[in-house]
């Protein structure tokens, strides 16, 4: 039986959708992830220990804005109808801010204050944009294709990261120590920093699409009070009990994105630490395993299609869990590159499958507002991890500090299998539910 109110399907604003995820992943690879991380341990800071702590206290202080600010704003889109100007407002701000990090030296005065200040204003931005790009995914998607889309949106994503780390290696840094396609100053790294240049612009160029092309419902916008949306939150708080299986995924997400934000905050950060690999090698590593990344999620969306989003991104734990241990035992880089490329492929399942099964929890009139709750969730308590691998890094290192994805992925496993995602879809398609 076809549920009511199934969107009809508009390949074009499908593809559009997509290709945001291209967009706006070059930012979570070469910013978030890879270069400019381990570019700003390495050279804001008198080590790289303290340039760890730094870095995970600029990630703390973006998470915990994130997670007080996405239901809100969730709430003041679906009342006003207005998700496609949150997206492209958080977009601008993301791409500006992130073309400002270029141009911040470690030899400036305040240099730290300012670059993590710069880097809490993208990341902010960056994650707002997607509470409402997430919430067009079950207003664009059929039931049936909710995961294969899902899917299709980060394999792109990947492989758009993918692509940005190549003109990355090659245009601006130079592969082995060789001369780039684009000679700039190498003073203060400034050839590194370039690469915030080349994320703002391959975002830029390639969210015009989305942008353009995904809409809202037909309704008219209306202008709407904070207050407004404060008592829509605060009411859905009250009625949270109809949809306790939205509740329990979302404790269970708390727990175990945790763990993936955590490898994503300092994936290069250790391969450069722990294993001595350059900017150069840390970039490759990455091409690496966003390639399998890509892979994984354009062929568990079809998984995720046929055994359901919760099958899949149980799978996904356990097999990240197994991956992370390697990395952390890893005696050589030959073992810790099996590691990551395990981590890679496993790491596309479990974003895009989580973000298909919300989808399937989401009821009609709520889409924003209940994506803000799942950015809440990855959110919420994400300082956790950063502030733990910090804190024991600092005290014993970065394989001990590593090791402490493993609680929240054991966790997170545990909860998520208390999850009936039968009867969360049944909830969300009540007419009351709506």
């Amino acid at each position: 039986m076809t549920p009511p109110n199934t969107p009809k399907f508009d390949r074009r604003a499908v593809v559009s959708w997509c290709l945001y995820d291209w967009a706006n992943s070059a930012f979570t690879t070469l910013v978030v992830t890879f270069v400019y991380a381990t570019y700003f341990t390495q050279t804001f800071a008198v080590d790289e220990n303290v340039g760890t702590q730094l870095w995970s206290r600029g990630i703390v202080i973006s998470s915990l804005l994130i997670a007080i600010a996405s239901p809100i704003l969730g709430a003041i889109a679906d009342r006003g109808g207005s998700r496609r100007r949150f997206l492209i407002t958080s977009t601008f701000i993301c791409i500006a801010a992130t073309s400002a990090l270029t141009f911040i030296s470690p030899t400036q005065d305040s240099a730290v204050v300012i670059a993590l200040g710069v880097f809490i204003i993208a990341n902010v931005a960056f994650e707002i944009g997607m509470v409402f790009y997430n919430s067009f995914l079950p207003t664009l998607a059929p039931p049936k294709l909710i995961g294969r889309i899902s899917g299709y949106g980060w394999g792109l994503g990947y492989a758009g990261g993918l692509m940005a780390l190549v003109f990355g290696l090659f245009g601006l840094v130079g592969l082995g120590g060789g001369e780039p396609l684009i000679r700039l100053s190498t003073e203060d790294g400034f050839n590194i920093r370039a690469t915030n240049l080349l994320v703002a612009l391959w975002f830029l160029v390639f969210s015009v699409p989305t942008l353009l092309f995904v809409r809202d419902p037909a309704r008219p916008v209306t202008r709407v009070k904070i207050t407004d949306a404060l008592k829509d939150v605060a009411e859905t708080f009250r009625k949270i009990q109809k949809y306790r299986e939205v509740v329990k995924f979302l404790i269970a997400r708390l727990v175990y994105n945790d763990g993936l934000i955590t490898i994503f905050a300092f994936g290069g950060i250790y391969a450069a630490g722990t294993f001595g690999m350059t900017f150069q090698e840390v970039i490759i590593f990455a091409i690496v395993i966003n390639l399998g990344a890509g892979l994984g999620a354009l062929l568990f969306g079809i998984v995720d299609d046929k055994l359901g989003g919760k099958t899949t991104v149980l799978f996904s734990i356990v097999a990240l869990a197994a991956s992370s241990l390697l990395a952390v035992v890893a005696p050589s880089r030959a073992v810790f590159w099996i590691a990551g490329i395990g981590i890679g492929i496993f790491a596309g399942p479990n974003q895009a499958a989580s973000r298909s099964l919300m989808g399937r929890f989401v009821p009609q009139r709520h889409q924003a507002e209940f994506f803000g709750f799942f950015a809440f969730s990855g959110k919420a308590t994400a300082f956790l991890g950063p502030l733990l691998l910090g804190t024991l890094t600092a005290s014993f290192g970065q394989r001990v500090g590593v090791s402490s994805v493993l609680l929240f992925f054991a966790v997170g496993g545990v909860l998520l299998m208390l999850v009936n995602e039968r009867e969360g879809i049944a909830a969300a398609e009540q007419p009351s539910g709506s």
